[in-house]
């Protein structure tokens, strides 16, 4: 499709899109199509004049008349309060002092990939963006992590073993080197690797490891690692989300160390952690107790003994994720359609682009609705202190979050 076909709107296909500050449109007449190819009117995250320009070129009248057609599609022809922020020139989320202007679909991949339920994501020190998801239908290559510059702009592609499993996602540097942590709920395996995809370890279930004086797995298929978590002393967390929900350390070379948790709904107990962070706010493990709803922290209890049940986080918890840490804020990426930025004390500062309840999971790109999550699945915070959102759909979905 050339771009010039952009001015009829009835062939605008179910996966163009348009964000503010970044707009371009990918076309397929049929959803579940191969990819027809990208037409890019113009990328504007590289231009320093875009932010400060945009508002004003919006209220002119050139501006009117080039967004007007963007707002007519989105609307199916009609007015919403979406697309009166669009020509106005702004979508928002937040209060306070927290409010972030929302770039869906700030990255993208090129022709012949295709996004897959987007899982994991993670930015290295040079500022790449590292998106780990299952890969479209619609791809011409297995790889399943998708790599990007600090400016949004692909570089390449790696990792096909993850294809359809590719899940939690992380990023340390060890001895001066930093390593990616992969984790594949499709092959139930833990993966550490160089930042071009190299792999130094992989590793299967701990079938030696035991909890309360039994052994807690029979095969390699009860368990299934959803996400990491690095602890300050080189060691990590494991998080068994998808399996029987036990909680590991191994060592950064892939040994079983211990097992400080096990399933329940207790104090002490989890359900589906399926994230968890070492959050330095408070010197203690944070897991994302899915199941349960809730935030877990845990405290060691001494060598060779189940960690310790130190509190937990309800209020404004529905189905938590996984986690990051910046100053006193923690991100909390929550699958019922909402992220949460909470203070020190963990009271809700902001609840970003709450979409809950949904029913999108499955629909047309066309058919999200701007400003509004569907499932976010985890999140980061960029060094610019921008934040991006990966979101559990079958087409992929990431989003800038940008502070204003």
């Amino acid at each position: 499709m050339r771009c010039a076909q952009l001015a009829d709107p009835t062939l605008w296909g179910h996966t163009s899109t348009f964000s503010p500050g970044h707009f371009s449109g990918v076309f397929l007449p049929e959803l579940g199509e191969r990819r027809a190819g990208r037409c890019t009117l113009r990328d504007m995250s590289n231009d320093p004049r875009s932010r400060d320009s945009r508002r004003a070129f919006i209220r002119t009248t050139a501006g009117l008349a080039a967004f007007a057609p963007f707002a007519h599609g989105l609307t199916g022809g009609g007015t919403n309060a979406y697309a009166s922020a669009i020509l106005a020139g702004d979508v928002t989320t937040g209060t306070g002092d927290f409010q972030y202007r929302v770039e869906h679909d700030w990255l993208m991949p090129p022709a012949g990939l295709a996004w897959g339920d987007t899982h994991g994501v993670a930015e290295d020190k040079a500022g790449n963006i590292y998106i780990s998801h299952t890969v479209g239908a619609d791809a011409t290559k297995d790889d399943a992590v998708y790599v990007f510059t600090k400016d949004g702009k692909f570089v390449r592609s790696m990792m096909p073993q993850l294809r359809g499993g590719g899940h939690g996602l992380d990023i340390r540097t060890e001895d001066g080197t930093e390593y990616l942590y992969h984790c594949d709920v499709n092959r139930r395996r833990v993966l550490k690797t160089k930042l071009d995809g190299t792999v130094v370890w992989e590793k299967g279930a701990p079938t030696d490891a035991e909890f309360g004086g039994a052994k807690v797995y029979g095969n390699e298929n009860d368990w299934n690692p959803t996400n990491v978590a690095f602890m300050p002393n080189g060691d990590l967390f494991v998080g068994d989300g998808y399996g029987k929900s036990y909680v590991h350390i191994w060592s950064k070379d892939g040994a079983h160390k211990a097992t400080i948790c096990g399933p329940g709904s207790g104090e002490g107990q989890v359900a589906g952690p399926h994230g968890l962070w070492w959050d330095d706010r408070v010197g203690t493990l944070a897991v994302a107790d899915r199941s349960n709803n809730r935030i877990q922290y845990f405290a060691e209890a001494g060598a060779g003994q189940p960690w310790k049940h130190v509190s937990f986080v309800k209020d404004s918890m529905r189905q938590p994720c996984h986690f990051k840490t910046r100053g006193d804020v923690l991100l909390v990426p929550d699958l019922s359609s909402v992220v949460t930025l909470l203070g020190k004390d963990n009271k809700a500062l902001a609840m970003l682009g709450d979409g809950n309840p949904t029913n999108l999971r499955g629909a047309a790109r066309k058919d999200f609705i701007p400003g509004k999550f569907v499932h976010p699945h985890s999140a980061t915070f960029l060094s610019d202190g921008s934040i991006l959102v990966v979101e559990w759909v079958p087409i992929g979905r990431v989003t800038r979050l940008v502070k204003v």
